[in-house]
């Protein structure tokens, strides 16, 4: 049996949560600029893999910079960070594949807001908090991909070729 250790905790939650908001984040305003399947599909793939390296080891120095965790807790961590970012982000490619893009956009936000929302929920459940932290991290998501849209727009008519 696998024991939750503070390690696994911080990479999973650190990870589950950037690979969301970083995947949702970038396929919304990919999508708003483009409106090309293919970008959006290559941005998935490439802030998948580049995105959970850079967590990952920014992890890895955060840990080992506090001093108080063994080489084994600090790998745990980056590990986990790597592994739930690459898996989380990745997971956005189904609704591309599956649906036409305007859908599939609609799908991968509802996608990334339940599960944001159902890890929040736990979060608030642990701690026997309220359900002010869910709203709290569902507001940030919809803050970031309300942002990213405005954004891609932007650069759209901002870097016309």
């Amino acid at each position: 049996m696998l024991k939750i250790t503070e390690s696994l905790k911080t990479g999973f939650s650190f990870g589950l949560a950037s690979g969301v908001i970083t995947t949702l984040g970038l396929i919304v305003g990919l999508n708003s600029g483009t409106h090309s399947k293919s970008v959006v599909l290559g941005g998935i793939f490439i802030i998948a893999t580049a995105d959970a390296f850079s967590d990952a080891f920014g992890i890895h120095i955060s840990e080992e910079s506090k001093s108080r965790h063994t080489d084994r807790e600090v790998w745990t961590s980056t590990v986990c960070t790597f592994l739930a970012k690459l898996v989380f982000s990745l997971t956005f490619i189904i609704p591309i594949l599956l649906f036409e893009l305007p859908m599939a956009i609609i799908i991968s936000v509802a996608w990334g807001l339940l599960i944001l929302g159902v890890f929040s929920f736990f979060i608030a459940k642990g701690r026997k908090d309220s359900w002010k932290v869910v709203a709290e991290h569902l507001f940030i998501a919809i803050v970031v991909i309300i942002t990213t849209y405005y954004i891609g727009q932007w650069a759209s008519s901002a870097f016309k070729e």
